[in-house]
């Protein structure tokens, strides 16, 4: 059976500059779990050796396993894995898991350097048999639920950039 890939994509308008937001988002303890409503760690994180001490370096030797569920009702467990990374502007992903692929997070700043766009885009295909069966008719209702989780996760960094702290409340 032949996946359907979804090309996801979301921008997100968050009140605090690129360095600020970065500060919570690439954090080496990949701690989304914090502040993003409706996710939650899997299990914990896996380390390997990194190259250097560097911020860059650790991200790039974790992964994070999380779980998001869905306003639908079901789980997703997706792994997170940088692949790279450039301080303050942009982190690329692979993904494994319930869903596989890629993704890529880049922060721009607005013209004053007051606040950051943050545009988000996953390309995945589901690896669950029930996701395959039911893409044809449901794709719509995933990319819903989707772009749900999507605004769920920006209200929880803006709390978090709000409290100054990537562990503010959900």
């Amino acid at each position: 059976m032949t996946s359907h890939t979804f090309d996801l994509n979301s921008t997100w308008h968050l009140p605090a500059t690129p360095e600020e937001v970065w500060a919570i988002i690439a954090d080496v303890d990949m701690s989304w779990p914090n502040w993003w409503p409706r996710c939650s760690f899997a299990a914990p994180l896996v380390r390997t050796e990194a190259r250097s001490n560097s911020q860059e370096d650790i991200l790039k030797a974790t992964t994070a396993y999380l779980n998001f569920k869905t306003s639908l009702g079901y789980t997703l467990t997706i792994s997170v894995h940088p692949t790279t990374v450039v301080t303050p502007k942009e982190i690329a992903f692979d993904a494994g898991g319930h869903l596989e692929g890629t993704g890529r997070v880049t922060l721009s700043p607005d013209a004053k350097n007051e606040a950051t766009r943050m545009d988000i885009e996953w390309r995945v295909r589901p690896t669950q048999r029930w996701m395959h069966l039911l893409t044809p008719i449901a794709a719509p209702a995933f990319t819903a639920a989707h772009a749900l989780m999507m605004r769920q996760g920006e209200k929880g960094l803006v709390r978090a950039l709000a409290n100054g702290t990537p562990e503010s409340i959900k």
